[in-house]
């Protein structure tokens, strides 16, 4: 009896470890990121897609929650996920603002330009592009609720859209045929982030969806990270050129 009460002990310690970092594990590897930006005032370096991708996946993720059920942790994830991209943005914009010797004509998100659609100069902008996407995604999961296909195919653009984070990365390198400047840590820290949130949903029976999508994400991984072994030569040579130089 006894042996039977501290496995079951241990196995909801455990359970509530995995859901915890199923929570908060998505956020930790921008913290680095929102330091420096932060302490060296310079925002170049960070792409503001990948706070677009990020917003659009666990908004959509949110709303196929309404349409089908699935872990508490994920939909916690996913508000803890938004709430730190639109930090991100907030700061990016704040900074980059700062920088700016000659100030530049505001865009702003009533402009309807596409040309400048996420180059906008204030914040509030982007809050508004997150609040209007959610409005409308609210009012069609709303009126399509009962259409099974619909919630699919949301679940599946809300995993999907997330999977996709790596390709930009993936392709660039391709282009330059070297990963010279890209972080391999940051590539291995996705690596097995990934591989345990796949395990992690396969595990707990989480939507079809997320487990296919957690698959792709970890092949898109594995890809850039044999990218640095593939064009580690062509990396060694540029950095002998520089020193023959």
């Amino acid at each position: 009896m006894l042996e039977n009460y501290e496995d079951i002990t241990f196995a909801n310690v455990a359970g509530w470890i995995a859901s915890g970092a199923m929570i908060f594990g998505g956020v930790v590897p921008y913290i680095p990121q929102y330091r420096q930006i932060k302490e060296k005032q310079d925002a170049e370096g960070f792409s503001l897609y990948v706070c677009l991708a990020l917003l659009v996946a666990n908004t959509l993720r949110i709303l196929f929650w309404f349409g089908k059920r699935f872990e508490l942790p994920l939909l916690l994830q996913s508000i803890l996920m938004i709430i730190t991209m639109l930090m991100m943005i907030r700061l990016c914009v704040n900074v980059r603002s700062k920088n700016q010797i000659i100030k530049s004509r505001e865009r702003v998100f009533t402009d309807l330009d596409i040309k400048f659609f996420w180059k906008w100069t204030d914040f509030q902008s982007y809050l508004n592009f997150v609040l209007l996407f959610g409005i409308v995604g609210g009012a069609l999961m709303y009126l399509f609720l009962d259409i099974l296909i619909f919630v699919e195919v949301v679940g599946l653009l809300a995993v999907l859209t997330e999977a996709m984070l790596g390709v930009p990365q993936f392709i660039r390198n391709c282009h330059n045929k070297s990963t010279e400047g890209m972080s391999v840590v940051m590539v291995m820290m996705w690596t097995c982030g990934d591989t345990f949130k796949t395990c992690y949903f396969i595990q707990r029976e989480a939507p079809i969806q997320f487990g296919i999508c957690g698959a792709l994400q970890v092949i898109i991984d594995v890809s850039i990270l044999f990218q640095v072994y593939l064009y580690h030569t062509n990396s060694t040579s540029t950095r002998n050129v520089a020193r023959t130089d």
